[in-house]
């Protein structure tokens, strides 16, 4: 069944680029438009206002990936919480630490900047014949002092086992950092299974949330590290107003540390609340499983044009890559959406990102305006 009503989305207009950013919930909007004119009267926000709200936005989140409210921060972008895992795991001289080849940089640049720092190597693992995960395995030893990487290639979903990666940097004594904006919302995920060290993801792509809203979870271990910045939220007893310039070097509790600088955001908090709640009742095993019907189909759709589409056993059911034999034509993204229809190019695929919105009359509609480009 599609949720098509429940967004903001033309009847025209076929959208299957959620990896690139989600189209907003109609329940998100009208969030967003509620809080701006709260803040319009702003005798009507409590001191409890910069609290109460973030710590239910905590526990959503925590819902989502199966672990606890103390372990979660609330951040404005990935590479913000990739910074506080680099600024806290340890590496030293000589070690590595292992990202894939082609992984988004906002997973890059910390490291690349830590093993600068300490005279460590950042290497780049490259995907094998049947994916990335035996690769993966084969990379770790104990020269790896920190293993960052996605659940999946934000390309073309090729998926990574992160449950076997965990045990093996484990055996390794190496951290393990997950990227999760590409999969955490749409692929069932458990810290529980996994165990890594730092789950982070952006809010705004399969979160169904507002942009510079994202979230970190990290374990118990990690919980009382240095933040990036210092700002008073983060403090203990900070909800005493009065008292603030009784200045406190102890934190709150758990992760709460790493929260950003006015992460109270009146606005975009309260669409982040409404995103995680409309999740949670769909529940992500759901949305996985319709995602999969449809990326089903459009593999279906490519092999029989010739195309390659990845097995559905090599990636993640909400995302797939498409590639066509000799290339694809230059300016293809614009030209479909000239036709209404929008994708993504990644690297050398067509990636193709569904959600409960689409249905197979969406892939009708991209295989005809590619049938038309390709």
């Amino acid at each position: 069944m599609s949720h098509r009503a429940l967004f903001d989305l033309p009847p025209d207009r076929t959208y299957l680029n959620c990896a690139y950013l989600a189209p907003q919930l109609r329940s998100v909007t009208a969030a967003g438009i509620e809080a701006v004119g709260l803040k319009a009267h702003p005798w009507k926000v409590g001191v409890d206002d910069f609290f109460a709200h973030s710590e239910r936005l905590r526990g959503l989140f925590a819902r989502i990936v199966g672990g606890d409210a103390d372990g979660v921060a609330l951040i404005p972008a990935v590479s913000y919480g990739v910074g506080i895992a680099a600024a806290n795991l340890p590496v030293a001289r000589g070690q590595r630490i292992l990202l894939l080849a082609e992984q988004f940089p906002s997973n890059v640049y910390p490291w690349r900047e830590r093993a600068r720092d300490v005279g460590a190597t950042v290497e780049h693992v490259a995907r094998g014949a049947n994916g990335w995960t035996a690769r993966i395995l084969d990379a770790i030893d104990d020269d790896v002092a920190v293993v960052a990487i996605p659940n999946c290639h934000w390309t073309d979903g090729s998926l990574v086992d992160l449950v076997a990666v965990g045990a093996a940097c484990r055996d390794a004594g190496a951290a393990l950092v997950v990227d999760g904006t590409q999969s955490v919302g749409a692929h069932p995920f458990d810290v529980a299974a996994v165990q890594p060290d730092f789950v982070i993801a952006a809010g705004y792509k399969w979160l169904l949330g507002p942009y510079s809203l994202g979230y970190l979870w990290c374990a118990p271990q990690w919980r009382d590290g240095r933040p990036l910045e210092h700002n008073w939220l983060n403090r203990d007893a900070s909800e005493d107003f009065a008292g603030l310039v009784r200045y406190r070097d102890a934190y709150q509790a758990g992760a709460r540390r790493y929260d950003v600088g006015e992460r109270s955001n009146f606005a975009l908090v309260p669409m982040a609340l409404a995103a995680l709640e409309q999740l949670l009742e769909w529940g992500v095993e759901r949305i996985a499983a319709h995602c999969a019907g449809v990326t089903a189909e459009i593999a279906a759709q490519a092999e029989a044009r010739g195309w390659r589409a990845l097995p559905a056993d090599q990636r993640v059911a909400h995302m797939t890559g498409v590639r066509v034999p000799g290339g694809l034509p230059a300016g293809l993204v614009g030209a479909l959406a000239e036709r209404k229809v929008h994708v993504s190019v990644r690297g050398d695929s067509i990636r193709v990102a569904p959600h409960l919105y689409n249905d197979v009359d969406d892939v009708a509609a991209l295989c005809t305006a590619l049938d038309a480009l390709v």
